[in-house]
């Protein structure tokens, strides 16, 4: 059994990603801030709570703003950046009660490519360390497949990547989610026209068709490609 402490370990390499995040943004997140946003929807209290350090946003609060439409805030992109590593933190632990396609696409639109470099590496080590420990284990702790892939494919503009590790992990716990993933894609034929994100940010299904057809024989049951090469090829 892997040592949880080993730090070749990847659900460790995982939280150690997480804590580099909290670091990197952490100037940011405890400065003060103009949180001004709509007084309809939220109250006094609430900006007063969002003005000042991340770490005291209460969670009640904090997965309101996850989702909210940027339209609400009248610095957006500030105040996601400022609650981005908790978002994640929540996300990747499924302790936010909020859809990981919608913090996936607001990230997106808080333009998080063009934060400061080093809180965009912090966030690319999340991204790639949670995708491997999510293929580590099965079941796992950091979520489905299906699901990571979705999340990272977003932020990052493109499946390639990742389906290329997938290909190249070959072991029981990979399988196993490539298994459950196939399910997924094929239940009521949204493999056909499969798109990731709450606002449809990428179409997934010309990148997953090549690649699902690619893998090696075996690593998809007979009756899933089957189905898989009736999409494919008509």
């Amino acid at each position: 059994m892997t040592d949880p402490q080993d730090p070749q370990d990847p659900q460790q390499q995982l939280r150690d990603a997480l804590d580099a995040l909290d670091s990197a943004v952490a100037p940011y997140a405890e400065q003060p801030f103009s949180s001004g946003g709509c007084t309809y929807c939220y109250s006094e209290a609430d900006l007063v709570a969002l003005a000042g350090p991340a770490r005291l946003v209460p969670d009640e609060l904090l997965g309101l703003v996850a989702t909210e439409t940027p339209d609400h805030w009248d610095d957006f992109p500030g105040l996601y950046r400022r609650l981005t590593p908790r978002i994640v933190r929540g996300m990747v632990a499924d302790t936010l009660p909020v859809s990981h396609a919608w913090i996936a696409s607001w990230l997106l639109r808080a333009r998080w490519r063009e934060w400061p470099a080093a809180e965009r590496d912090a966030l690319d080590a999340v991204w790639s360390a949670w995708w491997t420990a999510v293929l580590d284990a099965h079941p796992g702790t950091v979520g489905s497949a299906s699901y990571v892939l979705e999340t990272i494919a977003v932020v990052t503009g493109g499946l390639a990547p990742w389906l290329d590790e997938w290909a190249r992990t070959r072991t029981a716990a990979a399988d196993r989610h490539l298994d459950d993933a196939v399910d997924d894609w094929l239940f009521e034929g949204q493999l056909t026209d499969l798109w990731y994100g709450f606002l449809n940010d990428v179409h997934a299904t010309p990148e997953l068709l090549p690649w699902l057809l690619s893998l090696e024989d075996g690593r998809i049951g007979a009756a899933s490609l089957e189905l898989i090469e009736i999409i494919a090829y008509g």
